[in-house]
């Protein structure tokens, strides 16, 4: 069995808690209050910075060109075309750009990728792809999901969401993301692989906590 897989029913019942949360639920429906996927927007445009950074440490850490100029990509895609694209999708939310520029992350924002960063910058390549994997796979998986939703794709807010994270484009993303775990993971005894396995864990955990987050509209409880 592959890697990936044994990761996948490790994390299958968070997974599913993400599915059914009521933020996920709320765009597929189109129920979900403007304000909060609006909050949303912005905590993720934060994150994206931060997670653009895991592929440059990506390009250092890879064992051979060819992954190394895959993250270069990826590096170039986010900071240039995922957040541009971010960045008009938010104008339709009323959100500036100097609003998101000069936004603060929320705890959960910060303590995500903080984990990330530091897993990264402290462990080998298979740990920081183990990092960033569950945010990419289960968007996807999300994606496809609320795709299948009648009218749920054509939604005046919601619907270039869904599209772009069901889409073959980021499915393949995904796919090139897990293949390279699995090359990664293949040999390593099984004290690494737990490894691993708890990282995926954490990260998938903070995937749901960041639904909680954008939800509830979380920010430091001594703000006002």
């Amino acid at each position: 069995m592959k890697f990936s897989k044994r990761l996948y029913q490790k994390v299958k019942p968070v997974w599913e808690k993400n599915h059914r949360h009521p933020f996920v639920q709320g765009i597929g429906d189109g129920s979900l209050e403007k304000d909060k996927f609006r909050f949303y927007m912005i905590q993720d445009y934060l994150y994206l910075i931060d997670y653009a950074k895991l592929f440059a440490l990506g390009a250092v850490k890879a064992h051979d060109v060819a992954t190394m100029g895959r993250f270069a990509r990826l590096l170039d895609a986010t900071l240039n075309m995922e957040m541009s694209l971010h960045r008009q999708y938010a104008k339709k939310f009323g959100i500036s750009e100097q609003e998101l520029e000069q936004a603060q992350p929320a705890p959960t924002t910060l303590a995500y990728t903080h984990y990330m960063l530091h897993v990264a910058q402290n462990g080998t390549l298979a740990e920081l792809v183990t990092s960033l994997l569950p945010c990419m796979w289960s968007y996807h998986e999300i994606g496809q999901a609320l795709n299948q939703i009648p009218g749920a794709s054509e939604h005046e807010f919601y619907g270039d969401w869904i599209k772009m994270y069901a889409s073959e484009e980021f499915g393949e993303l995904a796919q090139w993301t897990i293949d390279l775990l699995d090359e990664e993971a293949e040999g390593k005894p099984e004290r690494e692989l737990e490894r691993l396995e708890e990282i995926f864990l954490n990260t998938s955990r903070f995937e749901y906590l960041f639904w909680e987050m954008a939800y509830h509209k979380e920010m430091w409880p001594t703000d006002d």
